[in-house]
């Protein structure tokens, strides 16, 4: 039972009948991250991964291929044009130096799809843009909350065998694995003395302090309908506090099929081929 009011579980018929407007293909690598061949500025040809979790664009420093056609202005870039086969997007800004996923030179987000419903289809490899809502019956409905580009939702984690924790996760389609955990989540709810520990990293940073990554054995996890028993889960200890967010991961969202009403309330789900695969393995 969500305890959190201003969630209020909204069902919707649906469109019939509403054909894609358009569809961007896209790849999935080995690390669940997706990648867009994209033309920026009509000269450079980028790959960039897709990141749910941002609205425009950024390059990496490690990129692959040459991006000489944006031009940066105290780390930004305003004005771009990106074109994916015959759709084209004008005032695109990208930031300089963000670090992205293997594969990509960078990262574009959700200004793909302003103001239009979309679908990540996992089964197909593809986006689907439409101008109203398609049609979605089958899936399930999932109230979201669109802030600061981050889209919240809730769902409940079993952690010590008994009660069930409501918890807020933001859709991060950056991170490969599936479940990471806030610091505030892991240390109110004592994972570390709770979950079966599988693995641990200690990383120190310039002044000494330690931040530990790992990994547990969550028993349950539900979201609308959908159990996942027994799932490898990550989280944080140590002196340093920076993860204020619980994330729901690449891994996790590839388990679905997404459509995205165009207002960034609703979110609709249903299994994709890959529901059932393997956990991703945090290396």
């Amino acid at each position: 039972m969500l305890k959190k009011t201003f969630f209020l579980l909204l069902f919707s018929t649906g469109f019939l009948g509403i054909k894609a407007q358009q569809t961007i293909p896209f790849r999935i690598t080995k690390h669940n991250n997706i990648i867009v061949k994209t033309l920026v500025n009509k000269k450079d040809s980028l790959d960039l991964m897709f990141q749910i979790a941002m609205k425009e664009g950024a390059i990496s420093p490690q990129r692959q291929r040459k991006a000489d056609h944006l031009i940066f202005n105290n780390g930004e870039s305003e004005h771009n044009t990106v074109d994916i086969g015959k759709m084209s997007w004008k005032d695109i800004r990208f930031t300089d130096n963000q670090l992205t996923s293997l594969e990509a030179d960078g990262k574009i987000g959700t200004a793909l799809f302003e103001g239009k419903s979309f679908k990540i289809d996992y089964d197909n490899n593809q986006f689907a843009v439409y101008d109203k809502l398609p049609d979605v019956k089958g899936y399930q409905p999932v109230p979201v909350i669109w802030k600061q580009d981050l889209f919240y939702f809730v769902a409940d984690n079993v952690v010590d065998g008994k009660k069930q924790q409501e918890e807020y996760f933001a859709l991060q389609s950056g991170y490969s694995g599936g479940i990471l955990y806030s610091n505030d989540f892991a240390d109110e709810k004592e994972l570390d003395k709770h979950l079966k520990v599988t693995g641990e990293k200690t990383l120190k940073n310039s002044q000494g302090q330690s931040v530990i990554t790992k990994q547990g054995i969550l028993p349950f996890f539900k979201l609308n309908n959908f159990v996942f028993k027994n799932m490898p889960v990550g989280f944080f200890s140590g002196e340093l506090k920076t993860q204020n967010i619980s994330y729901f991961g690449a891994d996790m969202m590839r388990r679905f099929i997404w459509i995205f009403d165009a207002d960034r309330k609703m979110a609709y789900i249903k299994p994709s081929k890959y529901y059932s695969e393997p956990y991703y393995k945090i290396n």
